[in-house]
């Protein structure tokens, strides 16, 4: 096997930049638009504040919807990449983008038909569901442009053709924070519409987005985007084969998103003054998650092309650098955040109790943050190189039997203190963190889709296994 000295970092970390960079600056700008749409809203005071973070978290059970679609698709879009099997890539786009439209519809449906039902489960206070009724009633047409582009995204990603959804970004984002002056306010003689202002610049800035995308997409001539006919050639065998490597993704998707859903239950009936500051921590917690996306997503495209193309040992090798170096740079971004916490969260209109919550909240935060996305990251890595089982059984088991019990216990039962029944949320982190790491060392999470990959695998193991016995 390669020597850690002979690792060629700068060449890693090019690959590592020419990637995670173009995807963090698109999640950014998108989080960037979020926080904009809050601080436009502050002035309308907490209560609207928070009404739109609680509608954001439905919006976030539906990312957990499709997401296990997305992660499945890039295990497929990457792997085939490595192994330059382009109608592999093109018929499990298909299947990728069919299963994310379908649930995009089913959200879509409920927000416009059913708002009502849904504040209610997310809060008790009424003043807050009457809001964001008004807010759901409108966003729901952003839901599928909003997938769309995410599908599209995934196998630009993928295929690494990564700076055209960092300019669909860009345009969405300048398109909803014109909007929202437009509208939120009222200029240039349109009528002053608040809430609902804001959701339709949300909605025109999903659909500029997706037309950014598909333009940028036919501009460059990408070849599998636009071969419709060939994303539908499925055979039994394949699609057998794409469901079961998605299957503990989607379940590990929406499980989780079930759990975080009954967190922010929790959560959601607090005091005003917490529900407020959650809505802001969230905001700012997408910048963090955002940035580092970008590099979660490098880790699976460049972890899943080298498990496809028959080189297992060089995809370790870019598995453990990547979890440190994701860690170190969290950890820096969270640091910032930190000190910069004061006037940021000012700025979007918290004061008093809740302006203490908020600080308190990213304090804690700055700690979990580190471990918590060094976990992701190694999900994602095992999820690029075809096992999706291990981080799925983790996260589900401590979910529903550590983090949920616990979260329940101090806010419903003990009615503790809200930063206590904050900090609930990430007490498995450390656990977990172990646990992921040993399994990174020991290289079961290799388990390839492309016949390459299949190849090289027994040679791979049975270089561990020499080397084991020359140790001994």
């Amino acid at each position: 096997m390669q020597s850690t000295k002979a690792f060629p970092w700068k060449s890693f970390l090019k690959k590592v930049a020419v990637i995670a960079v173009p995807v963090a600056l698109q999640n950014l700008l998108t989080t960037t638009g979020s926080m904009i749409d809050t601080m436009m809203l502050a002035p309308m005071g907490k209560l609207t504040v928070g009404a739109v973070g609680l509608c954001a978290q439905f919006s976030s059970l539906m990312f957990s919807g499709y997401w296990g679609f997305v992660g499945g698709g890039m295990l497929f879009f990457s792997q085939y990449f490595g192994a330059k099997d382009d109608d592999g890539i093109n018929r499990s786009y298909g299947i990728t983008l069919i299963c994310m439209m379908a649930v995009s519809a089913l959200f879509a449906i409920a927000a416009l038909f059913f708002p009502d039902v849904i504040m209610r489960i997310y809060t008790d206070k009424t003043s807050i569901q009457e809001i964001g009724v008004q807010y759901l009633r409108i966003i729901g047409f952003a839901y599928p442009f909003q997938v769309y582009s995410m599908a599209m995204s995934a196998l630009l990603r993928s295929t690494e053709r990564v700076r055209i959804p960092l300019y669909g970004s860009i345009v969405s984002v300048a398109t909803n924070v014109f909007l929202n002056w437009l509208l939120i306010g009222g200029h240039w003689g349109f009528p002053a519409l608040g809430i609902r202002g804001a959701a339709i610049a949300t909605v025109c800035a999903a659909a500029v987005n997706a037309l950014v995308i598909l333009i940028g997409a036919q501009v460059v001539r990408h070849p599998h985007l636009f071969r419709v006919r060939r994303h539908f050639h499925w055979t039994r065998a394949f699609l057998g084969h794409y469901f079961r490597k998605c299957a503990p993704i989607l379940a590990n998707e929406l499980a989780m998103g079930v759990g975080f859903m009954l967190i922010n239950v929790v959560l959601g009936r607090q005091s005003e003054d917490a529900i407020a500051a959650t809505a802001v921590f969230r905001t700012l917690e997408g910048l963090v998650i955002g940035f580092f996306s970008g590099f979660s997503n490098a880790a699976s495209i460049l972890v899943g092309k080298e498990v496809g193309a028959g080189n297992p040992d060089v995809a370790q090798q870019r598995a453990k650098r990547l979890v440190y170096l994701c860690g170190g740079l969290i950890f820096a971004v969270c640091a910032i955040l930190v000190c910069a916490s004061q006037p940021i969260l000012k700025k979007m209109s918290l004061t008093g109790e809740a302006l203490t919550l908020g600080s308190g909240m990213l304090m804690i935060y700055a700690v979990a943050a580190t471990i918590r996305m060094c976990n992701w990251v190694q999900n994602d890595t095992y999820r690029a190189a075809g096992d999706a089982a291990f981080g799925t059984i983790l996260e589900i088991t401590f979910m529903y039997l550590m983090v949920l019990p616990c979260v329940y216990y101090t806010g419903m039962v003990r009615s503790s203190a809200f930063l206590i029944v904050f900090a609930c949320c990430y007490i498995d982190e450390p656990i977990r963190f172990v646990l992921m790491q040993i399994h990174l060392f020991s290289g079961k999470w290799i388990k390839p889709v492309t016949p390459q990959g299949r190849e090289a695998l027994a040679e791979f193991f049975e270089k561990r296994r020499a080397a084991r016995r020359r140790a001994a």
